[in-house]
């Protein structure tokens, strides 16, 4: 079975987290979803690229998060949500180099 990169993991987590908040409009159901895809990422972060660049990444993957808040107030929830996750499919794209998966 092929594997889904670590990229694809991180920004389905910040999207479905956030769409699982929304449509539950049960917020812990969403972070759980959130926490769960980030640790599947991290954990294939630290496989693929290591220890130091898997902190890295799960610190951006939670700025991502956080960061995705203020913003929505400026372009909207969706808008915001899916700019954060393509910021972080892009930075785990280039830092563990998924295209080669």
């Amino acid at each position: 079975m092929a594997k889904v990169p670590a990229a694809v993991v991180a920004a389905g987590g910040l999207v479905g987290g956030y769409g699982v908040a929304r449509w539950t409009r049960k917020r812990q159901l969403g972070g759980v979803v959130l926490a769960a895809a980030g640790v599947v990422a991290a954990r294939q972060w630290k496989q693929e690229a290591g220890g130091a660049a898997a902190g890295v990444l799960t610190a951006g993957y939670v700025a991502a998060f956080a960061g995705s808040h203020p913003l929505a107030k400026k372009v909207g929830a969706w808008p915001a949500v899916f700019g954060v996750a393509g910021a972080m499919a892009l930075a785990s794209w280039a830092v563990v180099a998924d295209r080669r998966a």
